[in-house]
């Protein structure tokens, strides 16, 4: 896909392939406060040549639309649960399965926490100068142990039914669990008692529908996972000691974009 860079007026301007702004730039063994999110972590998972090329030489990668649709049913979605969570009521979904004990989880922060761009849930790691960010769709409360639920909306469009197993088996599922493993970490070391499950509210398109008429009808489905925060410590410290380096890691063989940029480099 090629991607054209525009302002916020949405005008063409030009695409300088490098961060602006310095607060987004890492430099190895610094002292000032760095922040990294949830997204930026996985990006260390995933590729580290790319993650390093981003957060310390600042390399920015191509933009990609928003995903609207998705975006839609998810913030229908939390205002559905915020009224529930107004009224300390259960929601539809938690009566359907047997849930009647949970309720959504009422804190002044919620909105703060929700918000992936400029806060979300966050927390210093360590004695160190990094700061983990990571945004989420919702929280629950069990009202028995008052045990707090890490809930993550899914959107997608399948003909085959939502089942728990496969859906959490699947190779590109994987960043899901690291992102729900993630919040988890975050929230406990934050001070929260965390249950031992999280669950995915996926809500799936009926494709087998004989016409659109207007409408697009979902089937909901509550995936649990159980979290396990325990390698996010050792990872994290992993990270660290990576972007205090001094020379730009191997990439990751299976990774796209480098083999891309490699390509790309012999024809310029």
């Amino acid at each position: 896909m090629i991607n054209l860079k525009r302002n916020s007026k949405l005008e063409l301007v030009e695409a300088k392939g490098i961060r602006s702004r310095s607060s987004s730039i890492y430099s190895p063994n610094q002292l000032e406060d760095f922040k990294i999110s949830r997204g930026k972590f996985n990006d260390f998972l995933t590729c580290q040549r790319c993650f390093y090329l981003d957060r310390v030489k600042g390399f920015q990668s191509p933009g990609m639309p928003g995903w609207s649709l998705n975006e839609t049913t998810d913030i229908l979605l939390k205002k559905e649960f915020d009224i529930c969570r107004a009224e300390q009521t259960p929601h539809r979904i938690f009566i359907e399965n047997g849930l009647n004990h949970l309720v959504p989880f009422k804190h002044p922060e919620m909105d703060n926490w929700r918000n992936s761009l400029s806060k979300g849930l966050m927390s210093r790691f360590k004695e160190t100068n990094i700061i983990l960010s990571g945004g989420i769709d919702d929280i629950w409360q069990d009202t028995k142990t008052k045990d707090l639920i890490v809930v993550d909306y899914k959107s997608q469009a399948s003909n085959y039914e939502v089942r728990t197993n496969y859906y959490l088996e699947s190779p590109y599922h994987q960043g899901y669990k690291i992102q729900m493993d993630f919040y988890n970490y975050l929230l406990t070391v934050m001070g929260f008692q965390v249950g031992s499950l999280s669950y995915f509210l996926v809500v799936n398109a009926d494709r087998g529908a004989e016409g659109f008429h207007g409408k697009l009808d979902f089937s909901e489905t509550l995936v649990p996972y159980s979290h396990n925060i325990t390698w996010i410590t050792s990872k994290v410290d992993e990270m660290i000691e990576l972007i205090n380096q001094k020379t730009v890691p191997e990439s990751n063989p299976s990774c796209e974009n480098c083999a891309y940029s490699r390509h790309r480099a012999k024809v310029d």
